[in-house]
């Protein structure tokens, strides 16, 4: 039988930064994972390079049907924490767009990082080793897993959501809250690329591998960053952004010219270049490929004086508000994160722990708490790892 204070389910972001300040605290901790090596999802994030938080990280950022619950945590350990943890391991580091932060080198080092600050703290990582019986205790909980029967005081959920299954994911926390008498949130996938019906896939199909500046909007909520047109559909930034928000049924809003009223463009066009083609003036705003397709779909690649203004109206909209309703999203299989899971009004925003079951606690992604795209649900993972860390 082998005993320890702390058993933490799940050697991610969330699960392995627990485990460094409990471990700190002389707790003696476990950290077990079923794949072969931990950290998975860090180690092809961002690239491979990582996007290990991000400088304006606020609750803002967050989505949860308890919006409130993250606050006290991302005040507790904050971006700046986690960047000063960084700077001391001397891994250097970039800024992308937005606040984005990145390893210059590789998503290894913060891997390397944390597996260092294990070991420092004593705490004892068991990869490839499943949990296959949980049991509540008089003094914790009772484990039967592939790596024989083992006891704790504290045991910590944090192996995470759904999402990209190809590295391990499992809808096991979720199990295991239910277990313990949770309430589980609908889970879907989030941060994940838009598909289309299989006939607008085909009248799109010349649109694939192009990208454009976009603001895409669904109800009162809006994105502006990259989009792309893809073989399935949409992705690239924006899109991934307003997936965590879109329902299914329901059409969004493309804005290709964010930067230009091209219904205005069009009428100076019109007056200053009026034997340009329509294909030829667009070109200016968008892509040379979409510039020829709308004009195709509107039927009238002739110069701006033969135009009427209703086929001006017509390709102005296709542009900065193009309506489409997407079939569905790619999803588990490329979604970066799960929406939904354990509902954090059953959880302790201070400690993590359950209110249900003493000594459980629930960390990261497992939660009903899902950043936006951008180094917010690593920030999340840190933490609420610190957090819980401080009290299992």
């Amino acid at each position: 039988m082998q005993i320890f204070d702390v058993i933490i389910i799940g050697g991610g972001a969330a699960g392995l930064f627990c485990a460094i300040h409990a471990g700190q605290r002389g707790r003696k901790v476990l950290v077990v994972d079923h794949s072969k090596k931990m950290a998975e999802k860090i180690r092809i994030s961002g690239g491979g390079r990582c996007n290990f938080t991000n400088i304006h990280a606020s609750p803002n950022d967050f989505l949860s049907n308890n919006p409130r619950f993250c606050v006290s945590a991302l005040k507790r350990y904050t971006q700046h924490d986690f960047i000063d943890l960084v700077k001391r391991h001397d891994i250097k580091f970039h800024e992308k767009t937005l606040g984005q932060l990145f390893c210059d080198d590789s998503a290894k080092d913060i891997i390397n990082m944390l597996l260092k600050e294990c070991q420092d703290a004593g705490v004892t990582l068991h990869t490839e080793t499943s949990i296959n019986q949980i049991t509540k205790t008089n003094n914790g909980f009772a484990l039967e897993s592939t790596m024989g029967p083992m006891e704790c005081e504290s045991l910590v959920i944090a192996c995470g959501g759904k999402s990209i299954p190809k590295i391990g994911a499992t809808g096991f926390g979720y199990e295991v809250a239910a277990q313990f008498g949770h309430t589980i949130l609908e889970t879907r996938a989030g941060l994940v690329p838009l598909t289309f019906t299989d006939q607008l896939l085909d009248h799109m199909k010349s649109l694939s591998g192009l990208s454009v500046d976009a603001i895409i909007k669904y109800g009162k909520t809006t994105f502006r960053e990259g989009m792309l047109f893809t073989h399935r559909g949409i992705s690239g930034p924006s899109i991934l952004q307003i997936s965590s928000y879109w329902k299914e049924g329901d059409p969004i809003t493309i804005n290709m010219a964010p930067d230009h009223n091209i219904q205005e463009e069009l009428a100076s066009a019109r007056d200053k270049h009026p034997k340009q083609k329509l294909s030829t003036v667009l070109a200016n705003f968008i892509p040379k490929r979409i510039a020829e397709k709308i004009t195709a779909d509107v039927g009238a690649d002739r110069t701006m004086a033969e135009l009427g203004k209703k086929t001006v109206n017509q390709a102005a909209a296709m542009i900065n508000n193009w309506q489409v309703k997407p079939s569905g999203t790619e999803g588990y299989r490329t979604a970066e994160v799960t929406l939904g899971g354990v509902d954090t009004k059953e959880i302790s925003s201070k400690t993590f722990e359950s209110n249900k079951t003493e000594g459980l606690y629930f960390i990261g992604e497992v939660m009903d708490v899902t950043g936006h795209l951008g180094g917010f649900n690593f920030q999340w993972a840190w933490s609420s790892g610190y957090c819980a860390g401080q009290y299992v």
